[in-house]
C-alpha cells in the first residue's frame, strides 16, 4: 500500500485498486507509519524509500 501511496493515490483509489475498503487502507497505512516511526504518510513513504522497502 505504501507503494501506491508513493504514487500519489488517495486512500479511496488504493482501496479500489486492491479491492479492499478504505478503512483497511487507513489501518494498514497507520500500522506502517507506526512501524516506520513516521508522523504522516509522506514521511512514511520517504522513510520506506530510504530503507529500500519500496
Amino acid at each position: 500500500m505504501l507503494e501506491l501511496a508513493a504514487q500519489g493515490l488517495t486512500n479511496k483509489a488504493i482501496a479500489e485498486a486492491l479491492a479492499v475498503s478504505t478503512h483497511t487502507v487507513k489501518d494498514h497505512l497507520r500500522v506502517a507509519m507506526k512501524k516506520l516511526g513516521a508522523r504522516n504518510r509522506t514521511q512514511a513513504v520517504q522513510t520506506a524509500t530510504k530503507r529500500g522497502l519500496i
